[in-house]
């Protein structure tokens, strides 16, 4: 351990609470004295404190920045030093000249201000830092070397005094000869407060002794250059050397694309920036690399081009929402019809966002059919929050590197979508819409969807990691959208990460109003058409939806609307005067559109036996669905037709099955299926059809055909089916009774436990429909054949087909003539 000698240690006080001044550019050193002039008042207080209350005793530490006229204590340094006023002198200018001595090293903590006795000035809390020794022999090889040096130092040098090159040879102890040598070198004060920060004195002096043989280099080039002696010199300090003359020269000549000017440039956009201590020393590094590049090498085009897209990203840069609900509402309104979850779900966002002014950005998924609207809401969202609406597709993207971007070692390397759509919108809190993302893939590249996991997760997208920035990146304030058609194709990690809200598609009456409110009204504007020379009417409207679209969103009825719209406009222009405006009615659209492109089933024009009507739901609406089934002579055979699925399939057969086991109920024989074949057929057989809700039909359709009793035909019905009976719920009930309204159907049976979806079903439905919850299948029968009183289903008729009559007990058989 170097410890300090008794005169040295008396003259440090033992008040470790000394006035602190802060030095621009100047390093102060233990066993240094320096001159200064002082000009700032604080700085002037701060000494005239130290003469009356600290025995003249002072702590002086460096500003890191220069620039700044009243530093923080972030803006100084760590370590600083402990100092003597020798002399004070006042100059006419008000300023004052001090002669400093320095005497030990020290860290320092701020003093607290108290609110009632303020200062001018600062204090600190010193705490002396002592040299560390290292190994004597090399020590002392150390310092001949570096004695060695300084001699060849003051041979260029003529500032240094002789008797100051006496004084520095006679020290023995490497701390003490690393503090008195670095005053006299011309270097930054950064390297200055490196040296002094350095506590092993062996070690600062090997690094004192680097500076001083780099000095004495370029002291022996300029010498040369000046001379035009043409000599050898060291590859690295002749590089070093030209291209700090080249700055100069560069700067002389106005140059714009000067390096050192590009360089100060991005340390200015630096700065402005908000970002973290480990990206802010990141970019910093890369800046260094950057000053130590020939511009035209390779690789500085490429550093050059990282530091430019992380400086391009909005580090903290968060634009103000909108949280004015009601005209969020209005302007939801405004763009979109229905989507009443979505509208819900992005008001009450709002709503708390009001309330506690900051929270994590929501993260939802809109799944729905094509053309209902994902995109476009999404895009309404924005607007109403008055954030910045960034689009990104994800259709067919099947490499990683899509999202997070390719790793700096790849030639052409560029972060991911995620950053790419940051950098266009300039702030850190848009709104993004991830599009398609059920239709991403996966390659040898790797999986996008894993690589979105992060991303979508509130948890872990505060820290999200580019490959190619290799930082930290905040998106928790993004409005994170993504829309998908399917969830079957989402893995399940990234639908737990993501809010999902179902938007169905629309029923006729929202379409109808849909159309007259959006979609006419923007055709008619891009066809330079107006209300006046152009008109639909409702019932033409239904029927361009019903014959000549079949869609879950509009996307095609809007293409028919702006068919409609050429066809009227041709016809205003080849008419003149004479032809002011058109007119379209229902009867009158297949002379605009043609002839109809789609037909819907309606219901049979009076009871039929073995002839159900069930309803189904398809991506495109709900549909009638007609369940035929006819009997056969035969051996007990089930033949099922139409293209059904493994589902519906298995649904027919469960209805023979409960058939067979209620044959005692319906007066039919134990083994009457033996004599019988069934044929079940649902009509389209072009179209697949799939699903369990069709059960409570196939069983109705059977029992009716079996027992040769009529279906009403004003009744549809849903529900799927157990071997017991009962009738559980189903999906798509808001579909199946549009399609029956659409249908004609009086009376719709659907299962109990449906009954509380029915509060989703508009009014204007509802009151043209009997909706009839049922439990079991005996209730459907009750009110599904026009004669339904098991057992006695046959007492009295005189319509029963021979078939039928050999199926029933004998005693339900009609006597013989």
């Amino acid at each position: 351990m170097s410890e300090l000698n008794d005169l040295e240690r008396d003259l440090i006080p033992d008040d470790s609470v000394l006035p602190l001044m802060s030095l621009r550019e100047v390093v102060m050193f233990p066993r240094s004295i320096v001159p200064l002039f002082v000009g700032r008042e604080a700085s002037i207080k701060a000494i005239e404190s130290a003469i009356a209350l600290h025995d003249k005793h002072i702590f002086l530490v460096t500003q890191k920045t220069p620039e700044k006229e009243k530093p923080e204590p972030e803006d100084l340094y760590a370590v600083g030093t402990v100092s003597r006023i020798l002399q004070m002198l006042r100059l006419p200018d008000g300023t004052i000249k001090v002669l400093f001595e320095g005497l030990s090293r020290a860290n320092w903590r701020m003093v607290e201000v108290d609110p009632g006795n303020a200062r001018d000035f600062p204090l600190a809390h010193v705490e002396r830092l002592d040299d560390i020794g290292g190994v004597a022999s090399e020590g002392e090889a150390l310092i001949r070397s570096v004695n060695e040096a300084l001699e060849n130092y003051a041979r260029g040098n003529k500032k240094l005094a002789p008797e100051s090159l006496l004084a520095m040879a006679a020290l023995r102890e490497p701390g003490a000869l690393a503090d008195a040598v670095m005053p006299h070198l011309k270097i930054d004060f950064e390297r200055k407060q490196r040296a002094l920060e350095i506590l092993n004195a062996q070690e600062r002096l090997e690094y004192v002794y680097e500076l001083l043989l780099a000095e004495v280099e370029i002291a022996s080039i300029e010498k040369r250059v000046k001379g035009r002696v043409k000599s050898q010199m060291e590859k690295n300090q002749r590089e070093y050397y030209l291209n700090e003359q080249i700055k100069a020269i560069h700067k002389e000549m106005g140059r714009e694309d000067d390096p050192a000017a590009e360089a100060a440039e991005l340390e200015k956009r630096l700065d402005e920036k908000v970002m973290t201590d480990e990206s802010r020393e990141r970019v910093k590094k890369e800046i260094r690399k950057l000053k130590q590049m020939q511009p035209s090498s390779a690789e500085y085009t490429v550093v050059r081009n990282y530091v430019d897209w992380v400086l391009d990203l909005p580090w903290g840069v968060v634009k103000e929402s909108s949280l004015d609900l009601p005209h969020a509402r209005a302007i939801l309104d405004e763009d979109h019809y229905g989507l009443e979850k979505a509208k819900e779900r992005i008001l009450e966002y709002i709503a708390v966002l009001s309330l506690v002014k900051t929270m994590k950005g929501p993260i939802l998924c809109f799944v729905g059919p094509p053309g209902v609207g994902k995109t476009s809401i999404a895009k309404s969202i924005a607007r109403a929050m008055d954030r910045e609406f960034v689009r990104v597709s994800l259709g067919g993207v099947r490499d990683e590197a899509e999202i997070r971007g390719h790793r700096r070692t790849y030639v052409g390397a560029l972060p991911g979508k995620i950053l790419h759509s940051l950098r266009r919108c300039k702030f850190n809190n848009p709104v993004i819409c991830l599009d398609e993302v059920d239709k991403m893939s996966m390659d040898f590249r790797g999986d996008p969807s894993a690589a979105l996991l992060e991303v979508l997760d509130p948890e872990q997208n505060y820290a999200f990691n580019d490959h190619y920035l290799d930082l930290d990146y905040d998106l928790s304030k993004v409005f994170f959208i993504t829309t998908a058609n399917t969830l079957h194709s989402i893995p399940l990690p990234l639908q737990d990460r993501m809010e999902i809200i179902r938007l169905p598609g629309y029923l006729e009456t929202e379409k109808l109003k849909i159309s007259k409110q959006f979609l006419f009204e923007k055709q008619i504007g891009l066809h330079g058409l107006t209300k006046d020379n152009l008109s639909i009417s409702d019932n033409a409207m239904l029927e361009i939806i019903r014959r000549y679209t079949r869609e879950a969103g509009v996307r095609n009825l809007e293409r028919e609307i702006a068919a409609v719209c050429r066809k009227a406009a041709t016809k205003i222009v080849e008419g003149g005067a004479e032809q002011k405006s058109v007119a379209v009615s229902k009867q009158t659209v297949n002379t605009f559109l043609g002839v109809p492109k789609f037909r819907h089933e309606k219901r049979e024009d009076k009871p039929a036996v073995g002839v159900c009507t069930g309803l189904a739901w398809t991506q495109m609406g709900g549909e009638i669905l007609m369940v035929e089934v006819v009997l056969m002579p035969g051996s007990g055979k089930v033949e099922i037709t139409g293209k059904l699925g493994d589902v519906m399939q298995e649904s027919a057969r469960a209805a023979v099955s409960y058939l067979r086991s209620r044959s005692d109920l319906f007066g039919l024989k134990r083994d009457f299926h033996k004599e019988i074949d069934i044929h079940v057929h649902v009509p389209e057989g072009a179209t697949p059809k799939d699903g369990p809700s069709a059960g409570v039909t196939l069983v109705s359709a059977i029992v009716s055909a079996v027992l040769n009793i009529p279906i009403h035909n004003n009744v549809a019905m849903t529900g799927e089916i157990t071997l017991r009976g009962r009738v559980l719920p189903i999906g798509g009930l808001r579909e199946k009774l549009l399609a029956a309204h659409r249908g004609l159907i009086d009376t719709v049976l659907i299962p109990a436990e449906n009954e509380k979806d029915l509060k989703e079903v508009p009014e204007e439905i509802l009151k043209d429909l009997k909706v009839i919850p049922v439990e079991n299948v005996d209730e459907v029968l009750e009110r599904a054949l026009v004669c339904a009183n098991p057992p006695a289903l046959f007492c009295g008729r005189d319509n029963i087909s021979p078939l039928s009559e050999l199926l029933v007990k004998e005693e339900y058989q009609r006597p013989t003539h």
